[in-house]
């Protein structure tokens, strides 16, 4: 769909250098007399309705008073210039959208659950090694586990604390101790910060992932919000209960889904398991363990191909 078929509003864009495009005018004549100042930008801001440019000289006083409210959703930042950007862009309640090409392109958004004992923000730094290409292409979400973790983490030394976990378990993996309020707080994130497109699990959290669409269509978990999509999972396997499990798996796992194996990964076997219970999973092998991998040149062009592919699925969806 091309971004001239959209309703055009007013939104700010800053301009490094060369020709402007067709949809984009200056503020005012005297715009390049000013000097740049940082553009401040929170989302969601602390006044949910408005946010302010720091645009002003620092010396007229009149000016710092008149400053211009800009509202969030329909700016980006910018010192001098406006740009019209579709209002679709602004309204749509899911996946973010950007231009590529003239093309409006949707940005799946992922919530992403971290490892055993770990965080969020471990979480983020470990994807973080993947490429600015890769990443640019994904609106990423790190939630923190419901429970701060009860034992030593394996990450101490390496990464700092706070270390949480999402359910507690038995040895043998079969035993699960506050999973129904793992499950609602999840539910309860989603409901206040979504929606997501899909979910991003490393280890606990890919465990987890990788069972939260059949748990989801058997009607016991996520039943308040839209349905999982997309699935990134990332030394996965397989719950062993039963009593989570004949749920979970009942029927295939129907969304697309990206899975990471490790060759020395000591979950390998299980999450080779876990891919006879999606329908055409694609698949990046990497030679590492139990871990996040970097992205070399192959695993690199599967994982852009599997972004363009659930892209075109955002995209051909919001056209109908």
């Amino acid at each position: 769909m091309m971004i001239s078929q959209f309703r055009w509003s007013a939104a700010a864009v800053h301009i490094e250098r060369g020709r402007f495009p067709h949809d984009v005018v200056p503020v005012n004549n005297n715009c390049h007399k000013v000097k740049p100042s940082a553009f401040k930008f929170s989302y969601p801001p602390q006044n949910p309705r408005t946010f302010h440019s720091s645009n002003t000289s620092g010396t007229d006083k009149r000016k710092k008073k008149k400053k211009k409210l800009i509202e969030p959703v329909a700016y980006s930042s910018s010192y001098y210039y406006y740009r019209k950007t579709p209002e679709k862009l602004r309204n749509y309640m899911g996946s973010q959208g950007s231009e590529e090409v003239g093309s409006f392109v949707k940005k799946p958004r992922f919530l992403c659950l971290h490892g055993f004992r770990t965080s969020g923000e471990i979480m983020k730094k470990q994807v973080g090694k993947w490429p600015e290409s890769v990443l640019q292409k994904l609106d990423l979400v790190y939630l923190d586990g419901p429970f701060p973790a009860l034992g030593k983490s394996d990450v101490e030394g390496i990464f700092d604390p706070p270390y949480y976990e999402w359910f507690q378990f038995n040895k043998e993996f079969s035993e699960y101790t506050n999973f129904d309020k793992c499950l609602e707080y999840i539910e309860d994130y989603i409901i206040k910060q979504g929606p997501f497109d899909g979910l991003v699990g490393f280890s606990q959290g890919a465990i987890l992932s990788a069972a939260l669409p059949g748990l989801q269509a058997k009607g016991v978990a996520l039943t308040k919000v839209p349905r999982i999509k997309f699935l990134i999972i990332i030394g996965g396997a397989k719950f062993k209960s039963p009593a989570v499990a004949d749920d979970a798996y009942a029927s295939p796992i129907q969304c697309p889904s990206l899975h990471f194996l490790g060759e020395t990964d000591f979950l390998k076997p299980y999450g080779l398991e876990l891919l006879e219970h999606c329908v055409e999973p694609t698949i990046i092998h990497h030679p590492k363990g139990h871990t996040v991998p970097r992205l070399d040149e192959k695993s690199l062009e599967t994982m852009m191909s599997f972004i363009d592919k659930i892209q075109k699925a955002l995209t051909e969806k919001d056209q109908q």
